[in-house]
């Protein structure tokens, strides 16, 4: 197997790990002190490569959490990044390294990583789904990821929902926005067995329903696999969701869907890595 670097850039941090023969190794991390100003992003990923690069790294991937040319390689206005409105990344690492690079959106990466490595590994038809401050969601179909024309593919947090979207009611941005309280410390409050958080979160399986429901309907996937921070309060909202789905149009297709949440640390470096990988499929 190839030795590859996964980048994961965030919109405060930049992690990097390389991976050779199914494992990661020397994964170092750090936080952005200027992003302002586009090169000096763009200089921090560079030194941050070049602490794990070396002579035998055959390609690096390279996930951002923005619209992404995956063909060019250009990302385009990065999610808290103000700088970045249009970089040609591709170029500039290629520049540097002399080896291919692959760029693609981070929820993309999150579902290649769940793919290889993840609980996905034995299925072929796949939908990942990030639940944060925002909604994100990566497609593998076939065993290859799919991007869409535009890398659009899975946006599915853009879907209209209620008055707004799914993104509004299925992330963090929910708590905060909606209920005004954070999913951090809503989750603890759960924890304790806090009626009025249980009811908060039974509300959110609610509308995490319809967006399964959206999903399956959409893709037909073989299984989905939640991750982001919000995912850890699965046990709150999973009977509320799955309830929801009683009244699925196509019941054989909600028995047979697999949902499952990642217990994949650094799915976003490892699912970057591997798309040199399944760019050459």
């Amino acid at each position: 197997m190839y030795k590859t670097i996964g980048v994961d850039l965030g919109g405060t941090n930049v992690r990097c790990g390389v991976v050779y023969n199914g494992e990661l190794t020397k994964l170092k991390s750090t936080s952005l002190v200027n992003k302002s100003y586009e090169k000096s992003v763009l200089n921090q990923i560079i030194s941050l490569i070049k602490e794990n690069f070396d002579e035998a790294i055959k390609g690096i991937g390279i996930g951002v959490p923005s619209v992404v040319d995956p063909e060019k390689g250009i990302v385009y206005d990065t999610v808290n990044i103000p700088s970045w409105k249009e970089v040609y990344l591709k170029d500039e690492l290629e520049k540097v390294f002399n080896v291919p690079v692959v760029v693609n959106n981070d929820a993309n990466c999150f579902a290649l990583g769940e793919k290889y490595f993840g609980k996905a590994k034995d299925y072929k038809n796949i939908v990942g789904i990030t639940l944060g401050t925002g909604v994100g969601a990566g497609l593998v179909i076939n065993n290859k990821l799919y991007n869409g024309n535009n890398c659009g593919a899975g946006e599915i947090g853009m879907v209209p929902f209620k008055d707004s979207d799914y993104e509004q009611y299925c992330s963090g941005m929910y708590f905060k926005e909606i209920q005004k309280i954070s999913a951090i410390e809503l989750y603890k409050l759960a924890k304790e067995g806090d009626p009025k958080a249980l009811n908060m979160f039974h509300e959110f399986g609610d509308n995490m329903s319809s967006l399964i429901k959206s999903v399956i309907y959409t893709y037909d996937p073989e299984i989905i696999v939640l991750g982001g921070s919000v995912s850890n309060a699965y046990p709150f909202f999973q009977q509320n969701m799955y309830d929801g789905l009683s009244d699925f149009g196509f019941p054989k297709s909600v028995e047979k869907v697999i949902i499952v949440v990642s217990e994949l640390e650094n799915a976003g470096v490892l699912g970057a890595a591997m798309l040199i990988k399944d760019s050459l499929k």
